[in-house]
């Protein structure tokens, strides 16, 4: 996956060590980092858009994140393309929850779900929460899922 920044300048180094050199850098200034990770897709004609976001909220310093966007041709249902953002969510918590652990910073998984019936997406929330949950993550879903209903909204282009 590439990764870039919300300005669209690219990570030069792998996502894991620009991750460890973010934490590393706003905790020595003296912040308290949350970090949530999301996924948001977009069906345009034949292809699927996905965007990834790993956003770093300052406690009461707002905050920033990276984005990953990846395209598909392959069709999904409402509910195998809900599950793919979240397996796509849970990649990237896994590749970097050892350095939460290691930096001890509260992260989330938020999925772009609805937890209203009423909604085709919510078709996928019991499989999502224990895919999530089950991985031992905390679990966010519509309307608090903010990092993928909000900011990887925005980056899905």
């Amino acid at each position: 996956m590439l990764w870039r920044r919300f300005s669209g300048e690219p990570l030069r180094e792998p996502v894991k060590k620009a991750v460890e050199e973010a934490i590393v850098r706003e905790t020595g200034a003296g912040y308290k980092l949350k970090v949530c990770i999301g996924t948001d897709s977009q069906v345009r004609g034949a292809d699927t858009e996905f965007a990834t976001v790993i956003v770093f909220l300052r406690e009461k310093h707002g905050g920033f994140m990276f984005i990953s966007n990846d395209k598909t041709k392959q069709p999904y249902s409402i509910k195998e393309r809900m599950l793919v953002e979240v397996a796509k969510s849970i990649e990237i918590a896994y590749e970097l929850c050892d350095l939460f652990n290691k930096y001890d910073v509260d992260m989330e998984v938020h999925a772009d779900i609805n937890t209203n019936p009423q909604f085709k997406s919510n078709e996928a929330l019991r499989e999502a929460m224990g895919y999530i949950l089950g991985m031992g993550y905390a679990f966010k879903a519509k309307p608090d899922a903010f990092a993928s209903s909000c900011c990887a909204d925005k980056m899905v282009n």
